[in-house]
């Protein structure tokens, strides 16, 4: 087979569900004093590929709630497996459970809590690394994969040292999808630290600020003010380092971006799994979907008012 040949036959394994069968795998990534952390493993049934890409995917829920088995979730991993991308849906500690997450909830607490995540999300891919060889897949092309509190989680797993303290030195994920997501620092993103990254976010998400705001739109005055940096925001950081980047931007749409993905933007995902990761490739790609007319909450980006 020549090349381009292989090439060709690699984008539709990404395009097309190829797989009609799934094995779905439960392991013990991680015993604490209280429960045992599980994930999920996704793989198309009888794949003979080698060194395939991973999606690590991280659910939802103001680190209160949700679970790594929803049915949004497993429908969405099931789908990607059936593409040739293995998914692995994984449980975190819930440090937030029975407590509000908003602005009476302390920005220190919150600091700790994207901490815990992302140490969780560590060493959860360390044992992905670990069996590396079974499960046939590529570690230097591991995807971190969030919604809402999960993409938060991500984000700070994959570029603030206090929070990938477990993962082997010199270690770098392959790439990043957030789905209405942000990061506290936009300088833990560096032309050293920069990965693929892909965003969907609306530019009305009053609670997950698509630019620069505070965490739930909190006053100074609450103890619970902490400034974030949406996709907006991080898409304009990578420009400015010329790193790739695939936004998604919602014109004047909500935090319901944090779930869209899962079945409209199926195709879109694989697409930047196969191009931005795989074949790492450079793109600036940014794809607008205007569906509301107006949003009192913020001024909205000149793209959305064209």
């Amino acid at each position: 087979m020549s090349f381009s040949s292989h090439l060709k036959s690699l984008a539709q394994r990404y395009e097309n569900q190829i797989f009609n069968e799934v094995d779905i795998q439960t392991q013990v990534y991680l015993e604490t004093d209280s429960e045992e952390l599980k994930l999920d493993i996704y793989q198309p049934k009888n794949d003979e590929m080698e060194n395939r890409p991973i999606l690590l995917f991280v659910h939802g829920g103001g680190f209160a709630g949700g679970a790594r088995d929803e049915y949004a979730i497993m429908e969405f991993c099931k789908n990607m497996a059936r593409r040739g991308i293995v998914a692995v849906s994984m449980s975190y500690t819930l440090s937030m459970k029975g407590q509000s997450f908003g602005c009476n909830q302390a920005a220190e607490n919150k600091m700790n809590t994207f901490k815990q995540a992302g140490l969780e999300i560590s060493k959860a891919t360390v044992h992905l690394l670990n069996q590396a060889k079974e499960l046939k897949i590529d570690p230097s092309k591991i995807v971190l994969t969030g919604s809402s509190a999960g993409a938060e989680a991500v984000l700070h797993a994959a570029f603030w040292p206090e929070a990938n303290t477990p993962l082997p030195d010199n270690f770098q994920f392959g790439g990043l999808i957030s789905m209405a997501g942000a990061i506290y620092d936009l300088d833990l993103i560096n032309k050293k630290t920069a990965i693929p990254m892909q965003f969907f976010h609306g530019t009305c998400d009053n609670l997950v600020p698509y630019g620069t705001a505070p965490h739930h739109y909190c006053n100074e005055s609450d103890i619970g003010y902490l400034l974030l940096h949406g996709a907006g925001s991080i898409v304009e950081k990578l420009e400015e380092l010329n790193k790739g980047y695939y936004l998604v931007t919602g014109c004047n749409d909500n935090h319901s971006w944090s779930g869209k993905p899962f079945f409209s933007f199926r195709s879109e995902i694989a697409d930047f799994v196969y191009h931005d990761v795989v074949l790492q490739k450079l793109r600036q790609h940014h794809q607008v979907i205007k569906e509301f007319d107006s949003c009192q909450l913020v001024d909205a980006p000149d793209i959305c008012l064209d």
